[in-house]
């Protein structure tokens, strides 16, 4: 592509000139069964039509578009739609909190919503929110989205001009996406960023972290659009021209992965570690030679890999069974997860455990990590293929300043920088203070560059002994064990620090033998239960500092889930949420006396 990077744009130039090459694959999705093919021309017409019909229906310049679905192209062509025709999109994960979605929409002032179906229609009403017209993607009424397109098309033929006059109205500093933070504490924050801001972030990206990405290539989405990290990551998709498939829902990824064989896929940490879980989980149904064998391969996969990272290289012994390893089962596990051209994956939003990575990179997949923020567009550092260090969020994209501050907070600055808080000055200038955006992470920058995040700054709580503890690093190593879905670690002003635990349930229930009728509270009552994960979680924290390790677990009978309130959308654990709603049991596990009611 032409533009510098140090040119200014707006996003449907930069989108014009992603899809000016015609390409028969610019986006794939499942229809009925089968991966059904979007063209470059053929999108782009979509674009059009559907900004003339946004426009056509009452919507002005600058006005919010919410949209409230899960991935799809239909979505994508909503979303570039709404930037297209100069009205400001308001991206919300759809089975958010009702009471934060209803925020979402009564804060942004959105209008008009995008949405996936009936269903999600009728949830929002119930909720009071003020939206006057929905346009709904799984419809064939008169709501629904061909018909809606149908409009812009009348439109559009009547009036050719139109596309172009909206865009030429635009400017790069333009407000193009309202991105509301995940609330992990409080009401979320809406994220002013523009159209400059998505278009720099994602510009920087392909031609640095992803610069060598094959046109053409598969590439699968699987993290919703609603989140920023995917959202951006659809625009450099686009700009280097791999062919996009989009998953439309985490349950499909498996099956998804081994039709696409994709050579590339963005990714959070939780991905990572269910993938192996499953595997485990089912060498462990299959019992006999299997139940052995596949656990094994992995271990000495991962043990190879960190001798050859991190070590002199691995010895003798270690490479002949590695050879095995690969031969009798990694080879193999790597085709059938659909892994066999993956070149790399991405992995952000969260911590990784190096374990994690190692064990990927033992199977013959390395995981590439980076690090944003949503109001960095999001992405501020990334690894790059030929310079990757594990353990490592990567340096600084091209054009993007970054360093840490006396007390270990990560700043940065630059064209990727929010313009602010929608509404609220005030958190705005905490924020932004000195001209550099304070991420709340910590982290340290080394000589080379290179970004080591720690944990969040307001996250680090400190024992009675005086000892500080980073709940991420103990958290990342808890859940590096396949028995074991999430964790949260708590222990301010406590003796130690104390786990929630929200088990893998079928591998628990295979582990001890019980019956898959089961639930999970009849289990988390279990004493064996108890004592097979708190050996587990002693296991997995062993080689930390004497002050960092578990002493006590709480077991959570059900995951922990955006629809239960317990994550954000970007699947981060509400930590005060998770901490009030589990005071009693955490009292407990302490030994200490439940208060008495008032």
């Amino acid at each position: 592509m032409a533009f510098e990077l140090s040119e200014k744009l707006t996003l449907p130039q930069l989108l014009r000139a992603a899809l000016e090459k015609p390409r028969p694959n610019a986006l794939l999705e499942r229809a009925s069964g089968l991966w059904v093919a979007t063209s470059s021309s053929d999108l782009l017409l979509r674009i059009e039509r559907v900004a003339c019909a946004i426009r056509f229906s009452g919507a002005s310049a600058g006005d919010r578009v919410a949209l409230v679905a899960r991935n799809s192209v239909d979505w994508l062509v909503a979303n570039y739609a709404t930037v297209f025709c100069g009205c400001v999109a308001v991206p919300i994960y759809p089975t958010q909190a009702l009471d934060h979605t209803a925020h979402i929409l009564r804060h942004s002032g959105a209008k008009l919503a995008f949405v996936d179906s009936h269903a999600t229609v009728q949830r929002i009403r119930s909720s009071g929110a003020p939206v006057e017209r929905f346009v709904v993607f799984e419809s064939d009424d008169a709501d629904g989205m061909r018909a809606f397109e149908s409009v812009g098309d009348s439109v559009r033929t009547a009036n050719r001009a139109l596309p172009g006059a909206y865009e030429a109205a635009l400017h790069p500093d333009d407000l193009a996406v309202l991105a509301y933070t995940s609330g992990t504490t409080g009401d979320p924050k809406g994220v002013m960023l523009s159209h400059d801001n998505i278009g720099f972030d994602a510009r920087s990206a392909a031609q640095s972290a992803l610069a060598d990405l094959r046109e053409d290539a598969p590439a699968l989405s699987v993290l919703p659009f609603s989140h920023i990290y995917e959202h951006t990551i659809a625009y450099v998709f686009a700009i280097a021209r791999v062919a996009h498939y989009i998953c439309h829902d985490p349950e499909q990824l498996a099956g998804d992965m081994r039709e696409v064989r994709p050579e590339v896929m963005t990714a959070v940490p939780r991905v990572f570690d269910r993938v192996l879980a499953v595997v485990t989980e089912r060498a462990l149904s299959a019992g006999g030679v299997k139940a052995k064998l596949i656990p094994w391969a992995l271990e000495t996969g991962r043990r190879y890999a960190r001798a050859q990272t991190f070590e002199a290289g691995a010895r003798l012994l270690l490479r002949a069974r590695y050879a095995l390893a690969r031969s009798l089962v990694l080879n193999e596990l790597r085709s059938r997860l659909g892994l066999d051209q993956m070149r790399f994956f991405v992995s952000g939003s969260a911590a990784l455990h190096v374990d994690t990575a190692m064990t990927f990179l033992g199977i013959g997949v390395p995981i590439l990590q980076g690090y944003g923020l949503t109001e960095a567009s999001p992405v501020v550092a990334a690894s790059r293929f030929e310079r990757n260090r594990f353990g490592f969020a990567g340096q600084a994209l091209a054009g993007v300043e970054l360093r840490a501050a006396p007390d270990g907070e990560i700043l940065t600055r630059g064209r990727h920088v929010m313009h602010g808080y929608y509404r609220d000055p005030q958190a705005s200038a905490a924020v932004l203070e000195g001209g550099w955006l304070h991420t709340g992470d910590i982290g340290e920058v080394d000589e080379d560059g290179f970004l080591r995040v720690t944990d969040r700054k307001r996250e680090i709580f400190k024992t009675d002994t005086g000892k500080w503890v980073s709940p991420a690093r103990v958290e990342a190593a808890i859940k590096r064990s396949p028995l074991i879905r999430q964790a949260m670690v708590v222990g301010d002003g406590r003796p130690f620090p104390c786990a929630l635990i929200c088990p893998n349930w079928e591998l628990v229930r295979l582990k001890v033998g019980a019956d898959a009728s089961d639930s999970g509270a009849t289990l988390a009552a279990r004493a064996g239960v108890n004592e097979l994960l708190r050996r587990t979680v002693e296991e997995r924290t062993n080689e930390l500092a004497s002050y960092e390790r578990i002493r006590r677990i709480v077991v959570v009978p059900e995951e922990f889930s955006v629809e239960g309130g317990e994550l954000s959308p970007a699947m981060k654990v509400k930590r005060r949420l998770v901490e009030t709603r589990y005071a009693a049991q955490i009292d407990m596990a302490y030994g200490m006396p439940l208060a008495t009611p008032a």
